[in-house]
């Protein structure tokens, strides 16, 4: 994928245009699947669109030099991976420092 990244260079090719929509229907798709009430915003699988579908627009945001949507998105893929460790340790997932 990285290579895919920089082939596209100013953000406007095709391909990463489909990198962009890709991570962020994952995010959609778990938000939507909890809205609707089948999926839990504590399960494995809402933890990982979240973090998988945040990172990938991370480093979207990183090689367009996108400073407030990459703190965002940094965040926010973090926050998800926080959250995966404390359920992969058996524990019940919160806010970072709670």
């Amino acid at each position: 994928m990285p290579s895919l990244l920089l082939a596209a260079g100013d953000g406007g090719g095709a391909g990463y245009q489909l990198v962009q929509v890709a991570g962020s229907l994952l995010i959609l798709a778990g938000f939507a699947a909890a809205q609707a009430g089948r999926l839990s915003i504590d399960s494995a699988l809402y933890l990982v669109l979240n973090f998988v579908g945040s990172a990938i627009l991370a480093v979207l945001a990183y090689v367009d030099q996108q400073w407030g949507f990459l703190l965002l998105e940094g965040v926010w893929a973090l926050v998800s991976l926080y959250s995966l460790v404390q359920l992969t340790r058996g524990r019940t997932p919160t806010a970072p420092g709670h």
